[in-house]
């Protein structure tokens, strides 16, 4: 893995959930919020001070980019952003880093250890 991808991770939980947000295409900060509230039954908290100083460190550290609105997009004051590559080697890395976590906690019988009581 490349030093620089290493560099940024741990993700927080905001980056983390911005990045799948925007991995299925571009999107302006009201539809992110709300998808990142929705996927995460509320437990990451979006609000605007969070997202967009999110997205600012974000476009900083090259993780995503500003781009043009879609030409169906009616309002122009909206902004649109979108994961750019190396913003995607990171989201991968991110879930590479994620999984093998899991699988540690799989091979130790923690998963479904406290449900059990």
């Amino acid at each position: 893995m490349k030093p620089e991808i290493n560099q940024q991770l741990p993700l927080t939980p905001a980056v983390f959930h911005i990045l799948l947000a925007l991995s299925d295409g571009p999107k302006h900060g009201y539809l992110i919020m709300k998808e990142v509230e929705s996927s995460t039954d509320n437990m990451i908290p979006m609000g605007p001070g969070t997202l967009y100083g999110s997205i600012k460190r974000m476009i900083e550290a090259g993780l995503i980019i500003e781009t043009t609105s879609p030409p169906t997009e009616t309002d122009q004051r909206r902004r649109y952003y979108k994961l750019n590559h190396f913003g995607r080697m990171v989201l991968e890395a991110e879930l590479n880093r994620l999984q093998k976590q899991i699988l540690i906690a799989q091979k130790k019988n923690i998963l479904g250890s406290f449900n059990r009581g």
